[in-house]
């Protein structure tokens, strides 16, 4: 299998149960109903780990833009395969989300709030609040990427390291993830995105592309921003690029901070 195929595959496994969940916890009807926050971060983290050992030691299982990204600017993977390794993730969530609507078909006509409907595909804000969304998501992701790097300098027994990373995702969810849904990954907000726009969802509403950017921008600032930081503190580099990365993190955090103080 191709390193395309291994990232198209994961990450359909990723959001298949990621999204899964999410849809048995909100959609109306489903034994799993009203479920709650825990049981949603506690499967995501289930479904990295999944993901991972699905397809590890194809394509080292990214599973996410940020993370290739990341890595890439690390020094850790070609920047001449990220585009492709981008592409397989988007295509991988699409069908991954479409599985999701296929498999809760009698559950989309029982439930009426346009916004449950979008909820189980992609991320909206607790807050809207554009600024401290995109630091959200930035921060979120920071704490992903510079992990995993964390993670991969570290010697577990063998076959560890996806269960430890899932560990990592719960904790974001856990911990950061309650004012943004924590995507923490342009391919799980977009791919999903997408799929809500084209499917013949009846009453689903907008599916709020005005928001669509955050959890893409934000995302890839906070993988380059770990990236930065993991260079810096523990191999004692710190490109040009790092720089510029940390500055414009910096000039995030003001403008959130001065956004809600003018509120």
């Amino acid at each position: 299998m191709s390193d395309f195929w291994g990232e198209l595959i994961g990450t359909m496994l990723l959001i298949l149960l990621g999204n899964g969940v999410v849809a048995g916890a909100i959609l109306k009807g489903t034994k799993s109903e009203n479920s709650g926050w825990i049981v949603i971060t506690l499967a995501w983290g289930l479904a990295v780990v999944m993901g991972i050992y699905a397809v590890g030691k194809i394509s080292g299982a990214h599973l996410n833009p940020a993370v290739t990204i990341g890595l890439a600017a690390e020094g850790s993977f070609p920047w001449g395969k990220v585009p492709a390794y981008i592409l397989a993730q988007i295509v991988g969530a699409v069908i991954g989300s479409k599985l999701v609507w296929l498999h809760y078909l009698p559950h989309w006509s029982r439930t009426e709030d346009p916004a449950t409907k979008l909820g189980v595909f992609c991320t909206s804000p607790a807050v809207r609040s554009t600024w401290s969304n995109l630091l959200s998501e930035m921060l979120g992701t920071f704490v992903l990427v510079a992990g995993v790097l964390f993670i991969g300098a570290n010697q577990f027994a063998e076959g560890l390291n996806p269960i430890v990373v899932g560990a990592l995702v719960v904790a974001i969810g856990m911990s950061l993830g309650g004012t943004t849904g924590y995507a923490i990954n342009p391919a799980r907000d977009f791919g999903p995105r997408l799929a809500h726009f084209l499917l013949p969802i009846s009453g689903k509403g907008s599916s709020d592309w005005g928001y669509a950017w955050i959890p893409i921008v934000g995302p890839i600032l906070g993988g380059l921003l770990g990236a930065a930081f993991y260079c810096a503190a523990f191999k004692m580099e710190c490109a040009p690029w790092a720089w510029v990365v940390f500055l414009a993190a910096l000039g995030l955090m003001c403008l959130a901070y001065f956004n809600e103080r003018k509120k």
